[in-house]
């Protein structure tokens, strides 16, 4: 039997069968990191960024929860799950670099780490299309699950 949930002892695709689990509540916050040059940040009045096309946080906010909601569309195994919740924070940290949250919740009997992934880097995708008419040199750094609780086992990045 394969080490992955995802294949069969056959090494073939599956979806993960879950319809004998315990329906338990779980959370995931996954993070995206934006690094925006100097003619961006610039731009950057009371906690946005105004563009031709709108305010670029609270757009990507927007893009991200709609892209959670859509996860099982998006990933080919993934169960099609309603959430009970999604929130996105976006915020600069000491490094003037752009760092959104995304925080999802479930009551069910699968994981809600897959929503809370996509929302953050979808929002970070919008922030860079946002953007890119005022510059190019615009870096997704990195997109991490930062914690999940629910389901077999906890976890929560150092």
């Amino acid at each position: 039997m394969s080490e992955f949930s995802h294949l069969n002892d056959k090494g073939q695709a599956t979806m993960v069968d879950v319809g004998g689990k315990q329906a338990t509540h779980r959370t995931a916050t996954a993070r995206s990191i934006v690094s925006l040059p100097s003619e961006v940040l610039e731009k950057l009045v009371e906690g946005d960024i105004q563009t031709k096309k709108g305010s670029v946080f609270q757009t990507a906010i927007i893009a991200g929860i709609m892209a959670a909601k859509k996860t099982g569309d998006l990933i080919p195994l993934c169960h099609p799950i309603g959430m009970d919740n999604c929130h996105i924070s976006i915020q600069l940290n000491e490094q003037q670099e752009v760092v959104i949250d995304c925080t999802a919740s479930i009551t069910a009997k699968t994981g809600i780490e897959m929503e809370a992934l996509v929302g953050a880097s979808v929002a970070a995708l919008t922030v860079y299309d946002m953007c890119k008419a005022l510059s190019h040199d615009i870096v997704i750094k990195e997109t991490k699950l930062i914690e999940k609780t629910g389901g077999k086992r906890d976890f929560k990045r150092a």
